[in-house]
C-alpha cells in the first residue's frame, strides 16, 4: 500500500479497534452487573466470577466486531469529508478502488477475525463455561461454609453459618428450605458439620430444633432435635453436562451423533447455529459495501453528508436486523437456510456495485428533507448560543 492507502487504513483501524473496545467493555460490563448474583447468593470467588464472565468477551466480539467496523468506516469516511480530503483526493485523480482497497483490507482481517471466533473460539469459550457452570452448581458446599452470609445453594435453599471452629465445625446454623411450597422447613442448630458417608453427603446438625410449616393450613410444628442429618447428595452430585446448540463444536453440529437425544429436540437449533457460524464473516464485508456506498463518493455539504450517514445507518440496522430475522426462521423452516446467506450476499452485490459506481443509490426524498431539517435547526442553534456568547 502507498502512503495514502497507509494513511486511510490507519485511520478506519485505530477507529475500529476502539469502537470494538469500547462496545465490548460497555455490553460486558452491563452483563458482569447482571450476573453479580452469583457471587452474592452463591458464594464464589471474585476471581471465578471475573473468569465466568470473560468467557462471555468472544460471543460479543464476534457479534459487534462487524458493528465496530461499520462504525469505522463511516467516521473515517466522513472526516475525509469534512476536512474536504475526499475532494481534493477525487481531484488528484483517486479512483474508488484504490480509496476502497485499504478498508478492503481492514475488512478482510476483520471477516477472518469474525470467522475464527464464530467457528473456533466462541463454541470453545461456552463449552467452557458451560463446565464452570455444572461445577459450581455440584460443589455447593464452598458456598454454604461462608460464616456470615446468606447463600443460596439451591432454589428455595438458603444457609447461614455464624462462624466457623477448628476441625470444620460450624457454628449458629440456619437452613430455610421452601422449595416444597406446601411445606416450609426452618432448621435451627448450635452447631453441625458436613460429612461424606457411602450414601451420601450430609450436615449433621446437633442441638437445634426443625420448623414445619403447612402453608395451606397455615399450621406450624416444631421438633427439638439433638441430632439431625440434612441431605445434601442432591446439591452435591454433578449432573451429566447437556450442550446446547450454542456449545457444540462446529465439528459437532457438521456431523452430528444420531444416537444424541438432544438431536432431535433441538435439530432446528442444530441447523440454525451451523448456518450462523458459517454466515457471520460475510456481514463485515456488507458493512463496507453499504458503508462506502453511502459515503465513498466527495460530498461538498453537511446537509448531504448527514442523509448519507443517516441511510447508511438505516440500511445497516435493516440488514442485521433481518439477519436475525431470518436465523430464526431457519430454526423452524430447513427451506429458509438460504436465506441465511443470500441476504449478505445480495447486499454486497448490491452496495459492491454501488461503490463502484455501476448502480446509482440515492437516499429517499423523506429521509433527505430531515436530516436537512435537523442540520439547519442545528446551525441556527449554534449560531444564536454563539451571539449570544458574543453580546455577553
Amino acid at each position: 500500500m502507498g502512503s495514502l492507502e497507509r494513511y486511510i487504513f490507519r485511520q478506519a483501524a485505530l477507529a475500529f479497534v476502539a469502537g470494538l473496545f469500547i462496545l465490548t467493555l460497555v455490553v460486558w460490563i452491563t452483563q458482569v452487573l447482571r450476573q453479580l448474583d452469583l457471587v452474592t447468593n452463591s458464594g464464589q470467588t471474585i476471581a471465578l466470577f471475573f473468569l465466568m464472565t470473560s468467557l462471555g468477551i468472544p460471543v460479543l466480539m464476534a457479534l459487534i466486531a462487524p458493528i465496530a467496523l461499520f462504525i469505522a468506516i463511516v467516521q473515517t469516511l466522513n472526516k475525509l469529508n469534512g476536512d474536504s480530503e475526499l475532494i481534493v483526493m477525487s481531484a488528484a485523480g483517486v479512483s474508488p478502488p484504490r480509496l476502497a482497497r485499504p478498508l478492503l483490507v481492514l475488512t478482510i482481517m476483520v471477516m477472518a477475525m469474525v470467522g475464527a471466533l464464530s467457528l473456533w473460539l466462541t463454541p470453545s469459550s461456552i463449552r467452557h463455561f458451560r463446565l464452570l457452570l455444572t461445577q459450581v452448581q455440584a460443589n455447593l458446599l464452598t458456598a454454604i461454609v461462608r460464616p456470615g452470609q446468606f447463600t443460596q445453594a439451591d432454589r428455595g435453599l438458603t444457609f447461614h453459618i455464624r462462624d466457623r471452629a477448628p476441625g470444620g465445625v460450624l457454628l449458629g446454623i440456619v437452613v430455610s428450605d421452601v422449595r416444597d411450597p406446601q411445606v416450609h422447613m426452618t432448621y435451627v442448630a448450635e452447631r453441625g458439620v458436613i460429612t461424606e458417608q457411602p450414601q451420601g453427603t450430609f450436615f449433621v446438625l446437633e442441638n437445634g430444633n426443625l420448623q414445619r410449616r403447612e402453608t395451606k393450613e397455615g399450621t406450624t410444628s416444631i421438633v427439638v432435635f439433638d441430632r439431625y442429618a440434612f441431605d445434601l447428595s442432591q446439591l452435591t452430585q454433578a449432573a451429566e453436562t447437556i450442550y446446547r446448540p450454542s456449545e457444540r463444536y462446529t465439528s459437532e453440529l457438521m456431523n452430528p451423533d444420531p444416537a444424541d437425544p438432544m438431536l432431535e429436540r433441538w435439530r432446528g437449533r442444530f441447523r440454525q447455529e451451523l448456518h450462523d457460524r458459517f454466515a457471520a464473516p460475510l456481514y463485515p464485508l456488507a458493512m463496507l459495501c453499504i458503508a462506502f456506498a453511502m459515503l465513498g463518493q466527495a460530498r461538498t455539504t453537511r446537509q448531504s453528508r448527514g442523509a448519507a450517514i443517516a441511510g447508511a445507518i438505516a440500511t445497516m440496522a435493516a440488514v442485521r436486523g433481518g439477519g436475525f430475522a431470518v436465523s430464526g426462521l431457519v430454526a423452524a423452516r430447513p427451506a429458509a437456510v438460504p436465506l441465511v446467506y443470500l441476504l449478505p450476499i445480495a447486499t454486497i452485490v448490491v452496495f459492491g456495485a454501488a461503490s463502484l459506481g455501476l448502480v446509482k443509490l440515492r437516499a429517499p426524498a423523506a429521509l433527505t428533507r430531515l436530516s436537512n431539517d435537523l442540520s439547519e435547526r442545528l446551525t441556527r442553534l449554534v449560531a444564536a448560543r454563539s451571539a449570544a456568547g458574543g453580546n455577553a
